[in-house]
């Protein structure tokens, strides 16, 4: 084998084996959430500029390309058309978002309404805020034309609804912090994020892992231009290909600086960065959701105000309302291992289904997480001075 042969092996190994960890555990914001796991100190690049490439076939789904995190820096992971689990189902792009000094990645979800992805505009019916690619009428999905490159496949639930898209002057690929979007998300988002949702399909996953293991789609080497920006098929990336026209606006030099060996940061469960101490003994990420830890209980301390009262009931809502999450994802993923059992599935579908209860559990996860940080701690009150103490001068 030759040098160049054996690094490439090299790379790819290490591309699936950090896209293993990484799709296990991602991270979480202050806003909204999928799944935890790292957290990184340099922004991401801006999306890049790129056309979609046509539909494959009728009845598929337009997945965002964005920019992921792996051992040698930021890469990017080509936009592509996917089979979504179910009819009904609708795509929620994973986002960046900065809290506390760094950058943290919420992965995204299907559910029957789009939510909260950080005001990032990814295109193509991605503005912002919500979907405009198309909906879902009984179990037939109709596509807009107005954003989705339909041109030679035969689709006939087809509409034209414009969309207005400034994605040629904001192409800011994460929210809050210097120089990121300023979004929030809205009751309707915070709503659609208690919905039950499902991770990325294995073809998504797929996607990531292949492009981690290109060295291209770095961002040290492409500079925020990828050779393959988008792709017509999930982990297919030698034909029907995109090139991005230019990258997205001027990327930091740290950011473009190669991180080799530079493994992110682990997070606790509340979304910010483990001690030293505790980072040296790193936990393995939970896999079903009776792995994953009770919530501490929240009590009002003695004397407290009005307001750390109401936070307290709310914080002990809140976990009543997790733990009942925690035990329906717990109870469905146990009748998913009964239903294997019964067909007596292979070792390769038992490995593919604990890879997709990792994915439901650390999504739950992250959730609650988000959740929890969202509910702001009131400020403490002082008590009041004794009515016989003295005022003291200095």
């Amino acid at each position: 084998m030759n040098s160049l042969h054996d690094l490439s092996i090299l790379r790819g190994l290490r591309g699936l084996a950090f896209a293993a960890c990484a799709s296990a555990a991602l991270a979480v914001s202050s806003t909204a959430g999928a799944q935890i796991g790292i957290s990184v100190e340099v922004a991401p690049p801006p999306l890049p500029v790129y056309e979609q490439p046509e539909i494959p076939a009728p009845g598929l789904m337009w997945s965002p390309g964005y920019w992921a995190y792996g051992p040698e820096g930021y890469f990017w992971v080509p936009g592509t058309w996917v089979e979504p689990p179910q009819p009904g189902l609708l795509w929620t792009p994973g986002y960046w978002g900065f809290s506390n000094g760094l950058f943290l990645w919420n992965a995204g979800y299907w559910g029957p309404v789009v939510g909260f992805y950080g005001g990032v505009n990814y295109g193509f019916g991605y503005p912002g805020r919500g979907y405009e690619g198309g909906y879902w009428r009984e179990n037939q999905f109709y596509y807009n034309r107005s954003v989705t490159n339909i041109t030679n496949v035969n689709v006939r639930n087809v509409y034209t609804r414009t969309v207005v898209n400034n994605v040629t002057v904001q192409r800011v690929s994460y929210v809050g912090g210097p120089g990121g979007l300023n979004a929030k998300p809205t009751p309707e988002e915070l709503q659609a994020a208690h919905q039950q949702h499902q991770a990325a399909t294995a073809a998504q996953m797929q996607q990531r892992e292949s492009a981690g293991s290109r060295h291209e789609l770095l961002a040290s080497v492409n500079e925020g231009k990828p050779p393959i920006a988008a792709t017509a098929k999930p982990g297919d990336f030698s034909s029907h290909t995109v090139v991005a026209s230019r990258a997205g606006g001027p990327v930091p030099a740290a950011t473009l600086r190669a991180h080799p060996g530079t493994q992110p940061r682990p997070l606790t469960t509340a979304g910010l960065p483990a001690q030293a101490a505790t980072a040296a003994k790193p936990v393995p990420a939970p896999v079903h959701a009776r792995d994953l830890p009770a919530e501490p209980p929240v009590a009002a301390r003695e004397g407290a105000s009005d307001e750390e009262r109401a936070y307290a009931k709310g914080q002990a809502d809140l976990a009543a309302r997790h733990q009942q999450e925690r035990e329906t994802l717990a109870q469905q993923q146990e009748r998913d291992h009964a239903a294997a059992a019964t067909q007596q599935r292979n070792s390769q579908a038992m490995a593919q289904m604990e890879a997709q209860h990792q994915q439901q559990t650390q999504a739950l996860q992250q959730r609650h997480a988000a959740e929890s940080q969202q509910m702001a701690r009131p400020a403490p009150h002082a008590a009041a001075p004794p009515q016989s103490a003295q005022p003291q001068h200095h």
